[in-house]
């Protein structure tokens, strides 16, 4: 097949040219739509108000900006692999992907736990940024597996209230005071709106 023949055999047939061009401009405006009201694009950044954009996230946005970290490190130093650029947004799509299908599923629990691959992130990322303190009391070597067999305690089993403290589910802190998500409905729409009510 010749290189200029690609285009045709790609072509639907005659009778169904606008029905499968109608049926892909609907995707795309789909497409485009979620990517605005998700505000996708603020997942490639560090600002740590991307992670309150789903509401469930609030306790943990809170409570780092209540603690130590918050001069320092951002979500994503601690919750996402900083060994290689790859590595990084590899996991930063896969467990924001992970997030996103449970939120727009209503499946958030109520107290939100880190998973496996979070525990193991975490743990490399507490050792990374605390490398000079671990070498003095030689806990470099800890990881989940080793803890899991009695070689050694994770970081926050002993830091237990760094940095997010004990209790982190919704209604332990209900009266959070956190950056509000601007809302996805552009200006024009809102202004339209309030005319039809006037």
């Amino acid at each position: 097949m010749r290189l200029s023949k690609i285009p045709d055999f790609f072509r639907p047939p005659k009778p169904w040219f606008f029905f499968v061009n109608g049926l892909i401009a609907v995707f795309i405006g789909v497409f485009a739509y979620l990517f605005y009201v998700s505000k996708a694009w603020s997942y490639l950044s560090d600002d740590p108000t991307t992670c309150i954009n789903c509401h469930v996230m609030a306790p943990q946005f809170a409570t780092w900006q209540h603690s130590a970290h918050r001069l320092t490190t951002t979500c994503n130093d601690c919750h996402v692999p900083q060994d290689n650029i790859f590595n990084t947004y590899f996991f930063k799509a896969k467990d924001g992907l992970r997030h996103a299908t449970i939120f727009t599923m209503r499946g958030e629990p109520q107290v939100i736990f880190i998973k496996e691959d979070g525990i193991k992130v975490v743990q490399e990322n507490c050792k990374r940024c605390h490398t000079q303190l671990n070498e003095n009391v030689g806990t470099l070597t800890v990881s989940l597996e080793n803890s899991r067999h009695g070689a050694g305690k994770l970081c926050w089993e002993c830091h237990r209230e760094v940095p997010h403290g004990r209790v982190r589910s919704l209604s332990a802190t209900p009266a959070t005071l956190v950056p509000v998500p601007d809302s996805p409905v552009p200006d024009w729409l809102k202004n339209l709106r309030s005319k039809e009510t006037n």
